[in-house]
């Protein structure tokens, strides 16, 4: 007779969580077959679930985690907020103190706003792009992820058949219901390809209030943008009388003045978030003082209301002035370091084993992809049925094995991290590509 598979606590869980929650869950990337696993504790970088089983995080929250799990600093300048209150209809010391050091790390950081997310700091800086510029069109690239805003989620997810052609890039639709306006002022550009993407731009050069790009977009296939493109795309606003917006919500963490300071570049607007909580929502816009002053209600060009009823609380603002203080040029090079020994970790995996899988990245992130040749953007990197079935085959492994990582198989790494973690990895993943290496 077969015996019953025992129910877990994490099933029964989910049982529950279907009745109360679409599809079992409040964000969809926490979902996996046939349940997901619910936290009970997380201490550094690793996490132990309701059903007693540890694993390493190199998910980290989907990159928000820079000092992982717990850390005694935030754990302790938290409670000693809590204790005094976590909101108020009053400004705070915490916001004025954790706003100057931000400032400090970046040149381009004149003045900054806090909000409340990632996303939420996408809308605020295309917003103040149109007051400022008073031009409405934005520009993006193709496959990147830049939050849940109608206009920042066009072509977030193309597939071969309706993105169109490489010259000429369809705006698509995440979300069914999409106003046909919203596809309109949106130009979505190729990644890396200066020669189209300029000439896009042109198209559309009386329209463009701001380009919007991550120089490392993480669905784009996470390669860094390539120096004369991004020089490209500056000279073009300039001349224009554009905004150039960088989005480094992820990116931040790979230098300690963001990705921007490895680069030539000064731009106009940068959207922060995820480490820069603490472990905690929040979101930042940093940019030029005379682009922010549409923000300044004593200001002659107040042309833009704003305000969050969560903005800049002293429960974000603390804990993230703690981690970014922690995060500082030692901590930065350390981990990246790491991330450099794993990249060559995998690649040395994947030569050995066979398997047909690449590696892209850069700072304290990498992904696997299932592809011999890394991809240089996202049609390179969309995946085929067979491809998928590998990533889905090894990150099951990997899972089962002990590692929580992104869903598309990349990794953010944390400061608690150490060789130990990173080669446990390598060999999780060595033993991963010689299962998948005989799948078509």
């Amino acid at each position: 007779m077969k015996m019953q598979t025992e129910i877990t606590r994490s099933a029964e869980l989910f049982a529950r969580a279907q009745k109360v929650l679409p599809g079992g869950v409040s964000r969809n990337a926490i979902l996996r077959s046939p349940h997901p696993a619910y936290v009970d504790h997380g201490e550094g970088c690793r996490v132990t679930d309701i059903d007693g089983v540890t694993r390493i995080d190199f998910s980290n929250n989907m990159a928000s985690l820079i000092h992982g799990h717990a850390h005694p600093e935030i754990v302790r300048v938290v409670s000693e907020q809590m204790a005094r209150g976590t909101a108020f209809m009053m400004g705070t010391e915490a916001e004025v103190l954790y706003a100057e050091h931000l400032c400090s790390r970046s040149p381009s950081f004149e003045m900054l706003r806090f909000v409340n997310s990632g996303t939420e700091a996408i809308m605020v800086a295309i917003k103040a792009s149109r007051a400022h510029t008073e031009k409405y069109k934005i520009a993006k690239v193709e496959g990147a992820y830049h939050g849940v805003y109608d206009y920042a989620e066009v072509s977030q997810a193309p597939t071969p058949s309706n993105w169109g052609s490489e010259d000429h890039p369809q705006s698509v639709p995440l979300v069914h219901g999409t106003p046909d306006s919203t596809l309109h002022d949106v130009v979505v550009l190729p990644f890396n390809d200066t020669e189209r993407a300029i000439k896009l731009l042109n198209e559309h050069a009386d329209e463009i209030a701001c380009v919007l790009l991550d120089l490392m977009p993480h669905r784009a296939g996470l390669n860094l943008a390539d120096p004369g493109y991004l020089e490209a795309i500056q000279n073009w606003v300039r001349e224009n009388n554009s905004l150039l917006v960088l989005d480094e919500v992820i990116t931040f963490r790979t230098e300690h003045g963001g990705l921007q300071s490895r680069y030539n570049i000064t731009p106009d607007l940068t959207a922060l978030g995820k480490i820069i909580g603490g472990g905690f929502p929040i979101g930042a816009v940093a940019g030029r003082a005379e682009i922010m002053d549409v923000l300044n209600p004593g200001s002659k060009r107040y042309l833009f209301p704003h305000s969050g009823t969560f903005s800049a609380n002293p429960i974000s603002t603390s804990a993230g002035d703690a981690a970014m203080k922690l995060f500082d040029q030692a901590a930065v090079k350390r981990l990246n370091a790491l991330a450099e020994r794993a990249t060559a970790g995998i690649n040395k995996a994947i030569a050995s084993t066979g398997a047909r899988a690449s590696v892209t990245g850069g700072g304290s992130m990498l992904r696997v992809h299932m592809k011999e040749n890394a991809p240089r953007n996202f049609r390179e990197s969309f995946n085929t049925d067979a491809e998928k079935a590998r990533l889905a085959t090894l990150l099951e492994h990997l899972f089962d094995s002990g590692f929580i990582m992104v869903n598309t198989c990349s990794a953010t790494l944390s400061t608690p991290m150490t060789e130990v973690e990173i080669d446990a990895l390598v060999a999780a993943m060595e033993s991963g590509f010689a299962k998948i290496a005989s799948m078509p």
